[in-house]
Parts: structure tokens; sequence; C-alpha cells
């Protein structure tokens, strides 16, 4: 497949949906595949007007280097840090009262984001298959773990601003 072909492929699946690669970073992820030698150039395709284009194959280290990836992907479980929980062990004492607003918006965003991801979701679905259709399902379900652990949050925090406001006198 061509560059192009990988783009619109990207688009087409919504990888941005599921992963962290954009699909505008495709042109850059080929240069360096074929550097690796995780892929080849087969041959040179020309169809009407179009450029001439680059079309690619994997090549046999690329698909031991994808079995390899599909293999750490289904086994290795990948939770990345929050910036949010290091500020919150590392509160402002002078602007404690802005929390509730600041985290009431931030959960409001998260809620938006899961309405928008379901409603997305329910427009695609019947293109999806089986497999991606539950992998969406994870990523909303992470959505709404997020959410609820930010509802036990709001609901803790005359707690925690408490305990921040007598830690500020002590000093």
């Amino acid at each position: 497949m061509h560059g192009h072909g990988l783009l619109l492929l990207a688009e087409e699946e919504h990888i941005d949906l599921w992963t962290d690669f954009a699909s505008s970073a495709v042109y850059g992820a080929i240069k360096r595949l074929a550097v690796e030698g995780l892929i080849t150039g087969e041959r040179v395709e020309k169809h009407g007007n179009y450029p001439e284009r680059q079309v690619y194959r994997i090549s046999s280290t690329g698909r031991l280097a994808l079995d390899d990836l599909r293999r750490e992907g289904l086994t290795e479980i990948i939770i990345k840090s929050d910036p949010l929980d290091l500020a919150l062990t590392r509160l402002d004492p002078d602007r404690l009262d802005e929390l509730p607003t600041v985290l009431g918006e931030r959960l409001a965003t998260l809620r938006q984001t899961l309405a928008d991801n379901e409603m997305h979701l329910e427009s695609i679905t019947h293109f999806l298959t089986i497999a991606e259709l539950w992998a969406m399902r994870h990523q909303a379900s992470r959505w709404r773990g997020e959410i609820s652990w930010h509802e036990d949050l709001l609901a803790a925090l005359p707690v925690i601003i408490a305990d921040e406001k007598s830690r500020k006198e002590q000093k």
C-alpha cells in the first residue's frame, strides 16, 4: 500500500479514537519503518494525473515485529500517569476555594467527551468489526471509570480542602 492509501485507511478506520497515533503521522511513520527495515518499497505506481506513489510491503522482520507488538498489546497493561495526581498532591493553599469549580469543569468535560464518543460510536457501529466494537467499548468503560473517580473526588473535596487549610495554618 502507498502512503496516501494508508492515510485514507487510517482516517476511515478512525485510528485516532483507539490509538495515540494520528493519521497525519503516517508519512513520518512510513519513513521510520523503512529505515528500520520493517517495510520495503515494492514498486512505484502512477494512475492518471496523480503523482507517482511508492508502494510498500511489510518485510519478514516487520512481520515478526508486528507479531511481537500484537502480543504485547494483549498482555501488557498500561495505565498512564495523570498530571492531575501530581497537581492534587501539591495544591496551592491560596487557591483551595477554586478547586470545586475547576474539578467540576473537568468532570463536565469528561462527561461531554464520553457522550461525544458514545454518539460517534453509535454512528459508526455498523462499520466496525466485533473486535473493533469491543475496543471502543473498552475506551468508553475507561472514561466512565474516570468520571466515577472524579465524582468521588468532588464529594471528598470538603475534607481535602479542610485538611489542606489545616496544614497551611500549621506552617
